[in-house]
């Protein structure tokens, strides 16, 4: 479990100014499901993750792993497994030197190294120098480092970053394998399509705030916009019943979009005035417009939009 209370961190710009990269948070990360990490460039997940793992020091407030300071523990890789950068491994070591040199710093038994690279598919390539590795391989060496001391903990920036697609379903698989073992697991990533597939539970950061800090489906029916879609052959009859009613009815080519009634309500009104239906759906918008629309006054870095500027 991974506990934050009155969490901050503050730095000083270049200007003299001080400005909170995180600001006084608080949650808790469960064992036995995958917590998501979200929140846009600048909003401090990347200064939360450090300070979980002690590599940041809080202005203020506490963070523990498993009741107490990660930095304070004996052996820190049986106590959390971590990745958040990939390439923080000396290039002319190969993977399999470079997971032996970490094994033996927290007396975890050689064997192990020889799991783990067989866990995420790079015993083939165990004897390369790190330096040649793609940024694939690499991510795949991070992971197995993360997981050479079996931790109860899990923490994971970026995991599917340059993995295939063959990659990409491992790692949702794995993490959701690690969840059902009931480890803690907490995954920071900015593809949300591989987020919506992967985490139960969210939390999501903004300026160094917490704005959602709940279980996907409540994230989802609380954030995402939803609508049922009809297609009729009497579709101006359709709109005026359902309109007549009180429900946000508009027309868009050959359907119409409902608002404020699920679909069977909806169907039901329509087969009471015995008008006939070709389509009934309910669309709900992704987790990536759930999240956008959060978000988005806490966005710090804009780029231009694409009609709003020419590219040379």
């Amino acid at each position: 479990m991974i506990r934050a209370h009155s969490l901050t961190k503050r730095f000083t710009t270049g200007k003299g100014q001080s400005k909170n990269a995180v600001d006084g948070i608080d949650f808790v990360v469960e064992p036995g499901r995958v917590t998501g990490f979200l929140g846009p460039n600048g909003a401090g997940k990347s200064t939360t993750m450090r300070m979980i793992l002690g590599l940041d020091a809080p202005t203020s407030g506490t963070v523990s792993v498993n009741g107490h300071r990660y930095a304070a523990s004996p052996a820190p890789l049986r106590e959390i497994g971590a990745l958040l950068d990939a390439h923080a491994i000396h290039p002319g070591r190969s993977a399999r030197d470079h997971l032996r040199w970490m094994a033996a710093s927290n007396g975890i038994p050689t064997t192990r190294v020889g799991e783990v690279l067989e866990l995420v598919g790079l015993e083939p390539v165990a004897g390369q120098r790190a330096g040649r590795f793609s940024l694939g391989m690499g991510q795949r060496l991070g992971i197995a480092a993360a997981m050479l001391g079996d931790p109860p903990v899990v923490v994971l920036d970026e995991p599917v970053n340059g993995l295939d697609p063959e990659g990409i379903r491992w790692v949702r698989t794995f993490a959701r394998q690690l969840a059902d073992e009931g480890r803690t697991v907490f995954i920071s990533s900015h593809l949300m399509s591989e987020m919506a597939l992967m985490a139960d539970h969210l939390l999501v950061i903004g300026r160094g705030r917490i704005l959602a800090d709940c279980s996907m489906t409540e994230f989802m029916s609380d954030h995402a916009a939803s609508y049922v879609r009809v297609k009729a052959p009497a579709l101006a009859d359709a709109a005026a019943v359902l309109g007549g009613r009180g429900l946000e009815v508009s027309r868009h080519d050959d359907e119409i979009r409902v608002v404020g009634l699920d679909a069977p309500s909806v169907g039901e009104l329509l087969f009471e005035h015995r008008l006939a239906v070709h389509e009934l759906t309910l669309v709900r918008s992704s987790l990536e417009d759930a999240f956008m629309g959060l978000t988005a006054d806490s966005v710090e870095y804009h780029a231009i939009a694409p009609s709003e500027g020419v590219a040379r």
